[in-house]
């Protein structure tokens, strides 16, 4: 199989499966602003340490010591119980404890002072309403950050949405959103975790196509074979089934099964005028896998096919055909 074949077998290091026209994981949308409350140090201790009586300087005793720098009853005296408790005040501001990574995970990185939260969606506001108002002001930013990096950085997109899911973990579109992210990010354990726990709370099955391919990721095709197989994708949109498609073909050629990959394929509307990135990635991975299946004359002729409607070059079909001509020649 040519190099290039990866790309469609790998489908989730590529184009994420979409979800049907939720639109999460995107400015507008549930990855789009999940966040949490108010900035850092929400729970952090007391960061000055020390004790309220070291202004105390003369003690208890009224500043008379005795011999020995003891009062008459044998403790320290007051000004030596000030000294002390001053230095224990003065440690605590220069020497304070670290954040624990989960106190890090709260805090969540710095938001940038042009995201507001007001670029999510009305329905995810909605959703926040519920929650005191700081807490969720700071939440919708976050949940705003994680859609604005989940293209160019993912991880930091994450990092935000984790943010979002330490103030608000019950509500949905902010474990969608950590879903998303942790998706985008290459986090396929974790992703599943949280758009299951996302399903749960909200019965939502759009988010079946991404949690299929995360089954894949982690070395379960059956188990994407088998969301594949819900009934409820029936109801999708022709882009969330074109998603599904393409997820079921894959776990099937991870099994070895290319027979297999190649019919689902064909029940998918390969032909269809339509010039939409999901008619393109379909047209793509149908020609990939005929590649892998020593159907050559067949796979250049899909490849052809692909590039007429790959106006945006969302893949290399000019490239792969053209190294399949002088493969042919």
């Amino acid at each position: 199989m040519e190099k290039g074949s990866a790309a469609v077998a790998e489908d989730r290091r590529g184009q994420r499966p979409s979800r049907g026209g939720s639109g999460a994981g995107r400015g507008s949308s549930s990855a789009g602003g999940r966040s949490g409350s108010d900035s850092r140090g929400g729970q952090r201790g007391d960061s000055r340490g020390g004790s309220s009586r070291s202004s105390d300087s003369r003690g208890r005793s009224g500043g008379r010591p005795t011999s020995g720098g003891k009062s008459s009853g044998g403790k320290p005296s007051g000004g030596k119980r000030a000294e002390r408790s001053q230095e224990r005040g003065f440690r605590g501001r220069s020497e304070q404890a670290p954040r624990t990574a989960d106190q890090a995970a709260y805090d969540g990185p710095d938001l940038p002072e042009h995201i507001t939260g007001a670029e999510l969606d009305r329905g995810v506001r909605a959703q926040l309403k519920g929650l005191p108002e700081k807490l969720a002001a700071r939440v919708a930013r976050h949940l705003a950050a994680a859609g604005a990096f989940i293209d160019e950085d993912p991880e930091l997109a994450y990092r935000h949405a984790l943010a979002a899911r330490a103030r608000a973990s019950r509500i949905a579109v902010v474990r969608e959103a950590a879903g998303e992210t942790a998706y985008a990010a290459g986090h396929y354990a974790e992703a599943l975790a949280e758009l299951r726990a996302a399903k749960r709370m909200n019965g939502a099955t759009d988010y079946l196509p991404i949690m299929a391919d995360c089954h894949r990721a982690l070395g379960n095709p059956e188990q994407a074979i088998k969301l594949a197989k819900s009934p409820s994708v029936a109801n999708f949109s022709s882009e969330a089934k074109a998603e599904m498609t393409l997820v079921e073909a894959g776990a099937r050629r991870d099994m070895g099964q290319l027979d297999a990959a190649l019919r689902t394929l064909e029940l998918a509307p390969l032909t269809s005028k339509s010039r939409q990135a999901w008619v393109v990635r379909l047209r793509y991975a149908y020609a990939d896998t005929l590649e892998a299946a020593g159907r050559e004359t067949d796979a250049l002729s899909w490849f052809h096919r692909t590039h007429a409607i790959d106006s945006e070059e969302l893949t290399d079909s000019a490239e792969r055909a053209e190294a399949l001509e002088r493969r042919q020649s």
